[in-house]
């Protein structure tokens, strides 16, 4: 099965330029390219796996780091269509993380200074709704870290193509602002909404 790059509504955001949107989708469209064209080649090569077989190992390795790149935009990028729009209080996201963390804005703190670890990664927010726990979680290589079956609620990609262009090496504190000030919490809230609990 081929996957296809999906379209996002980004309105213009207040401290990431449009130009650096327009880099990181087409980052985007490159993990859906890749994954696409691995497992076609992983395809082929089956044709012969023992002759193959270091090859499609290799491949394999590669294989769920192009398609969590790609699956893990697609929560990003989402985040930003709309309005930008607060947590509300009242919403059951909010009164959810109140009652893990102690407030909403303790649940960001922690986004926040996950975020901020040294290295490339993701900073996420999962749920578990087995036993109604929120999980912070550092996703390094993308395909390495991650909370096993969780949904994730809020994803923010702090590798370094998403604040280069804007902000510098040393500019991901900046970035990591911005990306709060632009988020439509509603969809966050949509997600948790969405799930069992």
């Amino acid at each position: 099965m081929q996957y296809e790059a999906k379209k996002f509504t980004i309105p213009t955001l207040d401290g990431i330029s449009a130009k650096s949107v327009e880099e990181h989708l087409g980052l985007y469209a490159g993990y859906v390219k890749n994954f696409n064209a691995i497992s076609a080649a992983i395809e082929e090569l089956l044709g012969d796996a023992e002759k193959n077989a270091l090859a499609i190992a290799e491949l394999r390795r590669r294989h769920s780091f192009e398609f969590d790149g790609m699956k893990l935009h697609e929560l990003y990028f989402p985040q930003w269509e709309g309005t930008p729009a607060a947590l509300k209080e009242d919403s059951a996201l909010a009164q959810a993380l109140t009652k893990h963390w102690g407030s909403a804005q303790s649940a960001i703190d922690r986004m926040r200074q996950t975020a901020m670890m040294r290295g490339p990664g993701w900073s996420i927010l999962y749920f578990n709704p087995e036993n109604g726990a929120f999980h912070m979680g550092f996703v390094g290589e993308q395909h390495q870290g991650h909370f096993a079956t969780l949904p994730i609620i809020v994803a923010l990609d702090v590798w370094e193509h998403a604040y280069l262009l804007d902000y510098g090496a040393q500019g991901k504190g900046k970035y990591v602002d911005a990306f709060f000030k632009n988020i439509n919490w509603g969809v966050a809230e949509a997600r948790f909404a969405a799930l069992p609990k």
